[in-house]
């Protein structure tokens, strides 16, 4: 188990976490992201996520790639929410009149960053201050993110969070998972399970309308398993108009609560978190994503497990908690464990 630090760009670093079954796990402060997970697949190290070779190429083609998500993740509709009756006004985007993941949130960020080595784990632990009405959210908010990975092949994510006055908070992590680790190859043969009963129904600007739609004879019922082509080839007719999935399903306590297996039936992640709901996006960029390495990005090249409490949760309070209040701590964690077939 050994960490290596090295410079990721100008301003950023970059951490190489290594276990002794030869996977590697290298995170960079620039925006507490996820920039590689390679696993060893016959002699050889298989990339399994989607990211770009500098903190600079981050910020100019996708800031969210990897990254960690905040202080809100997913759309805050109109940008506005109200806590004990008082209302607040978040930035929106211009162009859809929504907040997404924060507005400038956490993923444009430099955090600061510390080591921990230990037996059967290392770490590094990032963390961020966000002052009080940054984005116009209130409460100066105190928040840490800890990726580690264990000699079992886990890659923990633990937030923990604190703040001097009653705000909300909803992170997640932005990952892209491709476990060809070819970003020109769609997704399509990716194998998706989930114990996920219902969806939270989305219009086509992704905004939650307060409806959760059982998964039971739907394109969207991962219950036993399924090819995403043959969800790429049900969705057409779905309501929303989205080309793929862009849609939290809130999960059930059954771990793993989402599994991926690459077309190869080399390599699967088991999904476990304690977080309600899982937004999976599809990467529905058709033609438009960026290029990775010097390979341009298929439509649906890639898929992301972005554990949360269901955005919407602003205007449909039943769906969750997201107020943090001074003296609470707030703290979730999700574990994805890679296995390889031998």
């Amino acid at each position: 188990m050994e960490i290596i630090k090295k410079s990721f760009g100008k301003n950023a670093q970059l951490f190489i976490l290594k276990n002794d079954r030869g996977t590697e796990l290298a995170v960079s402060d620039q925006g507490a992201r996820v920039v590689s997970l390679k696993v060893m697949v016959d002699g050889e190290l298989r990339e399994t996520i989607l990211g770009f070779d500098s903190a600079e190429e981050y910020l100019e083609k996708d800031p969210y790639i990897g990254s960690s998500v905040g202080r809100f993740a997913g759309r805050i509709k109109h940008g506005k929410f109200s806590i004990d009756g008082d209302e607040y006004q978040v930035t929106i985007d211009p162009e859809t009149g929504h907040n997404l993941h924060g507005g400038y949130g956490f993923d444009k960020y430099t955090w600061q960053a510390s080591e921990e080595v230990k037996q059967d784990r290392v770490s590094v632990i990032f963390t961020l201050e966000s002052k009080d009405a940054d984005q116009g959210f209130p409460g100066n908010l105190s928040v840490t993110v800890k990726y580690s990975l264990t000699s079992e092949n886990e890659w923990v994510i633990h937030y923990s969070a604190t703040t001097d006055k009653a705000t909300i908070y909803n992170p997640t992590n932005h990952v892209y998972f491709n476990l060809t680790g070819d970003p020109s190859q769609a997704i399509d043969d990716h194998i998706l399970q989930m114990n996920a009963d219902r969806y939270v129904e989305v219009t086509g600007e992704v905004i939650p309308t307060g409806k959760l739609v059982e998964v039971e004879g739907t394109v969207f019922d991962f219950t036993k398993g399924k090819k995403m082509s043959e969800l790429f080839a049900g969705v057409a007719s779905e309501s929303s108009g989205i080309d793929g999935l862009d849609h939290p399903f809130i999960l059930t306590t059954e771990a793993p609560q989402a599994t991926l297996i690459s077309p190869d039936k080399r390599v699967t992640i088991e999904m476990t978190t304690d977080a309600p709901s899982v937004v999976v996006f599809t990467a529905n960029f058709g033609a438009g994503g960026p290029e990775l390495h010097g390979k341009k990005l298929a439509d649906h090249g890639g898929i992301t497990m972005e554990t949360q409490v269901p955005p919407g949760v602003t205007d449909y309070p039943e769906w969750g908690d997201v107020v943090l209040r001074p003296g609470e701590v707030f703290e979730s964690e999700t574990v994805f464990k890679v296995l390889v077939e031998e």
